[in-house]
């Protein structure tokens, strides 16, 4: 069985990966846009109820490292398989991280042993957008230098570290097997 088809076909492949993952989205329950009434394309503030509401938020760099992620591992995986179909792969993944990100399971365990104490899931349309961050670090990794990729990785780590005290690695440790003194200090973060 051959994978190699038009770039078009993987393309609408993408497509309709994305239309069914926010229709599951949708019979889950998830909210369509924030409760809010509107969609901004940028909300910072991640202890309010608009986090993961929005189109963009300090957790979209963490999707872009997904990208780069997926294309090393799948690259290194598949190495035969044209780039469309890791492509394809890769969103399927990442949609289907977003799907468990969302189920009652994994809110509540945000809720339990991270600051994110009113979390209650992405909306639908902030989910999409993750996953389209996802495809542009997907995208860059393949047109970039690998050390470029690599200092955007570190970087966007310390950053968001720095400016929300989380960031992937730290919301990666925290979900597994969370720390007293990593949630103490992202909770000075809360204090005025």
């Amino acid at each position: 069985m051959s994978l190699k088809y038009s770039n078009r076909t993987y393309f609408l492949a993408t497509l309709l990966i994305l239309a069914i993952f926010a229709l599951t989205l949708f019979l889950m329950s998830q909210i369509p846009i924030c409760k809010c009434g509107y969609v901004k394309f940028w909300h910072g503030i991640v202890h309010s109820s608009e986090n993961s509401q929005h189109l963009t938020d300090w957790y979209s760099f963490s999707h872009i490292i997904h990208g780069f992620i997926f294309y090393w591992i799948l690259k290194k995986l598949l190495p035969k398989f044209p780039i469309g179909a890791r492509l394809v792969i890769a969103v399927i993944i990442e949609a289907a991280w977003e799907i468990f990100e969302n189920t009652d399971y994994t809110i509540n365990r945000y809720r339990e042993v991270t600051i994110s104490l009113d979390y209650y899931g992405d909306s639908i349309i902030n989910s999409v957008f993750d996953v389209l961050y996802m495809i542009l670090g997907f995208a860059l990794s393949m047109r970039l230098p690998v050390w470029l990729i690599v200092a955007l990785a570190i970087g966007m780590e310390i950053f968001a570290g720095y400016m929300i005290r989380d960031n992937l690695f730290l919301n990666i440790v925290m979900l597994l097997y969370p720390f007293d003194f990593i949630l103490n200090w992202q909770s000075q973060s809360l204090s005025p």
